[in-house]
């Protein structure tokens, strides 16, 4: 796809085909683009399931025209039996990345579709949630295709989640292989859990006879979620924050995200008055914006309860314009190294009233905790691995508390009138990705399509190899890399289109009524569009 989409009805862009297609046939049908986007993340969660799914977090930013962007927080708490006593006296020195004990918090994402589905309501949505989860099921059911991007994924962290409780039933071969890519996979138990949620409601999960299977099959796996963590689990709906640029305002998810990390990358790059999205000033320029918005991030995000200064005193002209002075244009400046990886998905939908949808869920690390619940299918996150077992650090492990998420949709009112709903998957590439794609397009007036297939870099971002390095794909011109490291930038080359880059996505909405959609060649989707 070299260039971006366009429909003038409804619009999807998923990092799955069969997510954005299920998500069309809801706008196809009169659906509004919440209903549209439960359908496409309901398939999502199982046709990707080692990005996403009904056992992780999830953010939502809806704008409907004339009304405020509206932001939904449904990330979970840690439980009440996670506490850095009860870890330590296990022998753990850290929050695990898979296993039992990485499942340590509230699984929030249907809390989110819901709270979604009550806004829905007043816009006048009436499609049931049984149709909107019907290719869900009829796919985890029957089956559907390994993409390659779960074979990639399985076969890198493999040793880490096949013994894990339920995993290797569910994801490996009967004969304990990584199904390759086309293999036909099954997940039962999920389908049969999605049917009962549609027919007793998605409170079900949390205060009803799931929530009741899902507690004790997490008892039963040796996690630290209890049935009393998942009755008192609520998402909550928040103001996003907001950035005013010099053509737009760019609004993100507040903490305990990364939003504010974006919006300052964005605000910083923006002071650094680069005229253009080529070469390698504008490379620069980002990087060294990153790795101050990054600190910030580091010192200060956490659960909002528990932060001393509100995020949005970051964003204040003044602000940026003392830590944009800590820059230098021409050489590259320190910085701690950086190592959050994150699968993710992130998709968007606008429908033909041009009510738009940035949405993101995820089991954080690729396949989570790698626990399966045995009677529902679920695959449980493992977002508690951003805690801390130091009592003293910014995210504490603390029953009731909520772990960093770098997890953070966007959403831009740019001032001639267009609505750009952006975001992809990538742990600490999100923000760096993000910005980029944002300012190739609204700022310098890239294809849409062009901004997210051209190369791009990651800094810190890694599954493998050192975290300390700005990774580059190799498409780059010669002369860019020389420049880059005649700046000081130590550059280590990954293949062109690698997944590491992230599954970025975008949708545009004109003053006319056009859409423009595009997606990632980096991930295995697709703009769906009528």
């Amino acid at each position: 796809m070299l260039t971006s989409r366009l429909a003038r009805r409804g619009m999807v862009t998923a990092p799955h085909h069969l997510a954005a297609q299920a998500g069309l046939a809801i706008l196809r049908e009169g659906g509004n683009a919440i209903e549209a986007m439960i359908a496409a993340a309901s398939t999502c969660a199982v046709v990707y399931p080692h990005m996403n799914g009904i056992g992780g977090d999830g953010f939502w930013i809806i704008h409907e025209p004339g009304r405020p962007p509206v932001s939904i927080d449904a990330s979970g708490a840690a439980g009440a039996l996670a506490t850095i006593e009860a870890y330590k006296e296990k022998g753990q020195t850290k929050v695990p990345a898979q296993g039992p004990l990485a499942a340590c918090t509230v699984a929030g994402t249907l809390s989110g579709w819901q709270s979604a589905l009550d806004l829905s309501l007043r816009w006048g949505g009436t499609l049931p949630l049984s149709r909107l989860v019907t290719e869900a099921i009829t796919l985890a059911r029957d089956g559907f295709s390994v993409s390659h991007s779960q074979e990639r994924a399985l076969r890198r962290v493999l040793g880490a989640v096949k013994d894990q409780p339920g995993f290797s039933a569910q994801f490996l071969s009967p004969d304990g292989r990584v199904p390759k890519a086309g293999a036909v996979q099954r997940n039962p138990a999920l389908a049969d859990t999605l049917e009962i949620l549609a027919r007793e409601g998605l409170d079900s999960f949390y205060r009803g006879s799931v929530g009741q299977v899902v507690a004790t099959d997490l008892k039963d796996a040796g996690c630290p979620v209890t049935a009393e963590d998942l009755a008192r689990h609520r998402s909550v709906r928040r103001r996003p924050l907001a950035l005013a640029l010099d053509n737009a305002v760019v609004h993100g998810t507040p903490p305990p995200t990364q939003g504010l990390t974006t919006l300052m990358l964005l605000g910083l790059f923006q002071r650094a008055g680069i005229k253009s999205a080529e070469g390698a000033e504008f490379i620069h320029a980002m990087v060294e914006a990153s790795k101050i918005a990054y600190r910030v991030r580091d010192d200060k995000i956490c659960d909002p309860r528990f932060m001393g200064v509100h995020a949005a005193t970051y964003l204040s002209g003044q602000v940026l314009d003392g830590l944009s002075a800590q820059t230098n244009p021409n050489h590259a400046g320190p910085w701690p190294p950086l190592s959050t990886d994150g699968d993710t998905i992130w998709m968007a939908a606008v429908d033909s009233e041009g009510r738009t949808v940035s949405f993101i869920q995820s089991v954080y690390q690729a396949f989570g905790s790698g626990v399966v619940l045995k009677n529902t299918g679920v695959l449980w996150h493992n977002r508690g691995f951003a805690f801390s077992l130091n009592p003293q650090s910014i995210n504490p492990l603390t029953p009731g508390r909520k772990p960093f998420h770098t997890l953070n949709p966007a959403l831009a009112k740019l001032r001639d009138g267009r609505v750009m709903a952006f975001g992809t998957m990538g742990g600490d590439g999100q923000p760096q990705t993000m910005a980029t794609i944002f300012a190739r397009h609204a700022l310098f007036g890239q294809d849409l399509q062009a901004a997210i297939t051209a190369p791009r870099w990651a800094l810190g971002r890694s599954w493998s190899g050192p975290a300390d390095d700005l990774k580059v794909e190799d498409r780059f011109d010669s002369t860019i890399l020389d420049a880059l490291r005649a700046k000081g930038h130590a550059l280590t080359m990954v293949a062109p289109f690698d997944e590491i880059m992230g599954h970025a996505g975008a949708l545009v909405l004109h003053t006319d009524g056009t859409m423009e959609g595009a997606s990632d060649p980096r991930s295995d989707g697709t703009v769906a569009a009528w």
